[in-house]
């Protein structure tokens, strides 16, 4: 069901993940129709970061790309990861950076190697005043830490499907940080989650999608997808506007202005 209001930004998706199959086109139309006017497109690897380029190429007034290091893939990189990294976003003036980030969920982390990796990111975000997009899971002191004794990106960052602890929302706020709420986030199992989003001010709140993950409720899905290889339910970034309609607090009207402030 379309929305009234018309215009919607997802701050966070990987629309260049072979999970959606070939099918983009009718991805992007069902996005349009339903609104949406802006997709940051987040690579995770460099074996990506060219099928992003691909897709703001094909819809530049869609796809903001993003590229960077996901640190589930970051010890893959090569000798000159960081140098073409610099060379995309100098090429494309609207280009952020990410994903990039911390996680001690995964096995073997590996965190030394992670910060490197962050505060390479990080550095470039602060020289080349770019919007920044940080993943983060289990390692929110370690992340607090780089981040407050570390320039940081005058624009501020973004911490994506914020998943940290209440009690950190109105510091890291205070550092720049902009938060944003995913579908996911709407299953009853997620009320520490909503508990957070409550503190979030009103002027960094922002709404992604995560697609292909981060799924709503079944209830809640407005689009089906299915992974071509799996058959395994996906998610579609159509669902931005469902998450404004079952989560109130998000005013599309404001999370515009936010998006715009970080993005533009």
């Amino acid at each position: 069901m379309p929305s009234p209001f018309r215009r919607f930004y997802d701050a966070h998706c990987h629309l260049q993940d072979p999970r959606f199959g070939q099918d983009i086109g009718s991805i992007v139309d069902t996005c349009r129709a339903q609104g949406l006017v802006r997709l940051v497109v987040n690579g995770t690897r460099e074996s990506d970061w060219d099928r992003v380029s691909a897709l703001a190429a094909q819809y530049p007034d869609l796809v903001i790309p993003s590229y960077g290091l996901h640190p589930w893939w970051s010890r893959e990189r090569s000798p000159t990861w960081l140098e073409d990294l610099e060379a995309r976003l100098r090429a494309d003036p609207r280009a952020g950076i990410g994903e990039t980030g911390l996680d001690r969920w995964m096995e073997d982390p590996a965190p030394a190697d992670q910060e490197d990796v962050l505060l390479a990111h990080l550095e470039l975000a602060v020289r080349l005043h770019r919007p920044l997009s940080l993943h983060c899971l289990r390692a929110w002191g370690q992340l607090d830490a780089i981040l407050r004794t570390h320039p940081r990106p005058t624009r501020g960052f973004l911490l994506h499907s914020y998943g940290g602890p209440p009690e950190m929302v109105r510091p890291l706020a205070s550092l720049g940080a902009y938060f944003s709420f995913a579908g996911s986030f709407l299953h009853p199992s997620q009320a520490k989650k909503l508990a957070a989003f409550r503190l979030v001010p009103d002027d960094r709140l922002l709404i992604e999608s995560d697609a292909p993950d981060q799924l709503l409720p079944s209830e809640l899905d407005e689009f089906s997808l299915t992974d071509p290889q799996t058959g395994h339910r996906i998610n579609h970034p159509g669902n931005v506007p469902a998450i404004h309609r079952h989560w109130p607090r998000a005013d599309p009207a404001l999370v515009e202005s936010n998006f715009l402030r970080l993005f533009s």
